[in-house]
């Protein structure tokens, strides 16, 4: 069976007859499904009750379309194990196959909470109004819409597919081990919710492409220790554009004139996530950036802050990141290259040419990459899964760019997801991939290390 990408208006055409630290940013749409209002306290709920249901209408850019979605509020966890509230939403189409999951996670990269996926399909996004902060336009939003491109072959082919809103009620955007723990506790109340038919011995395969791969990676990992429950039904995760070891990804797109923005963005992420407070380390501009951002979506990053560094936002005797001993703390948390094991097969891809995007290749123990993603260290996790046994099928695409290798990726994942739905063994070109990076944890040094970095990204940090 071939699935092809569908566009969204078509798609929703086919569907019509459906019938089913630092601050936190603070939302400005008023929807109390969001507010957990129970009597009993939040954590007397184990991670991944339900907590209240609502059914509405499928939304592209706020216009209402036939299709319906179940949204679910449900008990879980975030970075520091503490209970939270989240929302996903459960798409089932009218030829639902019986017992056949998708998790699709989004790529909506936000520290702007109104930018969550369950806020765009219930059409409450503001679109083209400055964020509750005033400091930046709100366009986040939208790219949640466009997604429908990513998912809705599978949904058109009979695949009910659960979105979560991996960043959780905060948006602690990069925050990896959350975004698993929000992925796989959605899962768990999408089964309970009797209007979702979904099963409880239902297939499930997870999918997710940047931002999105972080969740997707993550909900693998840990899956067997904390929901084996859901790992015993999983059969297998595409991804692409996979952030794996972030202090990479500091040194490759610091400078870079396209996502220089993003190191402003984790930053703030992390430190919400984990509730670190980074301004003894910051200069004065670091302090006016890090505040601009925290209702900053990826569109406004990448927009505003061409060739923003590290450096340019710190106190000189920090400048090598690794002299800060909170953020040596956190990437390490937050490394895909030193956590467990997933248990699944897996298709993973990335490309490698940043220029495109103002990131030149990064040095030694950096490497190429897509201009915010770093391939050596993609390649690394592959290998790392291949020597575990697992059967990993990674593809990289040298001559493009981290928008267009989502575009290039997106028909071989659709049709890899179908043969594991489909029971056909799981492919594998392990050992024939360079073995990438050395994904070790850091160390830490003393202040006023060194540090020498490129205005594009092409040096180093350390």
């Amino acid at each position: 069976m071939v699935v092809t990408v569908v566009a969204a208006a078509a798609f929703v055409g086919v569907t019509a007859p459906v019938t089913v630290s630092v601050a936190a940013a603070q939302p400005r749409v008023f929807d109390t499904f969001y507010d957990y209002d129970g009597s009993a306290p939040l954590s007397s709920y184990a991670p991944g009750d339900v907590l209240k249901t609502r059914t509405v209408p499928y939304h592209v850019v706020n216009v209402p379309t036939p299709l319906q979605a179940v949204q679910v509020l449900y008990r879980s966890t975030d970075a520091l194990g503490r209970p939270v509230a989240n929302v996903t939403s459960i798409l089932r189409p009218p030829n639902a196959q019986p017992g056949k999951l998708l998790s699709y996670q989004s790529v909506y990269d936000s520290l702007n909470p109104d930018d969550s996926p369950s806020r765009a399909i219930a059409g409450n996004t503001p679109i083209g109004q400055w964020t509750p902060s005033g400091r930046n336009f709100n366009l986040g939003g939208t790219m949640v819409s466009g997604e429908i491109a990513m998912f809705g072959p599978m949904l058109a082919a009979g695949y009910t597919v659960v979105i979560p809103d991996t960043e959780g009620p905060e948006a602690d955007f990069a925050a990896g081990p959350e975004y698993g723990m929000l992925t796989l506790d959605s899962l768990r109340a999408a089964r309970e919710v009797a209007e979702t038919g979904i099963t409880d011995d239902a297939e499930i395969a997870l999918m997710g492409y940047s931002g999105g791969a972080i969740a997707t990676n993550w909900a693998a990992i840990l899956a067997p220790d904390y929901a084996p429950d859901v790992d015993d039904d999983l059969i297998g995760a595409a991804e692409a554009g996979v952030m794996v070891n972030p202090a990479t990804n500091l040194r490759y797109a610091n400078g870079s004139l396209g996502w220089g923005g993003v190191v402003g963005m984790a930053n703030v992420g992390i430190g919400r996530a984990y509730d670190i407070d980074f301004d003894p380390y910051l200069n004065d501009y670091g302090r006016e950036i890090m505040a601009r951002m925290q209702d900053a979506s990826i569109v406004n990053a990448g927009a505003q802050y061409p060739g923003l560094t590290w450096q340019q936002m710190v106190k000189p005797e920090y400048a090598d990141p690794n002299s800060v001993p909170e953020y040596v703390d956190v990437v390490n948390k937050i490394n895909m290259g030193i956590a467990p094991i997933p248990t699944i097969p897996m298709f993973i891809a990335q490309a490698a040419n940043g220029i495109f995007n103002g990131t030149l290749p990064g040095g030694p123990g950096t490497g190429p990459g897509d201009g915010v993603m770093v391939a050596d260290d993609v390649a690394a996790l592959a290998t790392r899964y291949c020597n575990a046994g697992l059967a990993i099928q990674y593809d990289q695409y040298d001559t493009i760019e981290h928008l267009i290798g989502g575009a290039l990726w997106l028909p071989g994942a659709l049709q890899w997801l179908v043969d594991r739905f489909n029971g056909a063994p799981a492919p594998s070109n392990c050992g024939k991939f360079a073995p990438g990076n050395s994904l070790a944890p850091q160390t830490l040094v003393a202040p006023g290390h060194p540090a020498s970095v490129s205005p594009t990204g092409s040096g180093s940090v350390s």
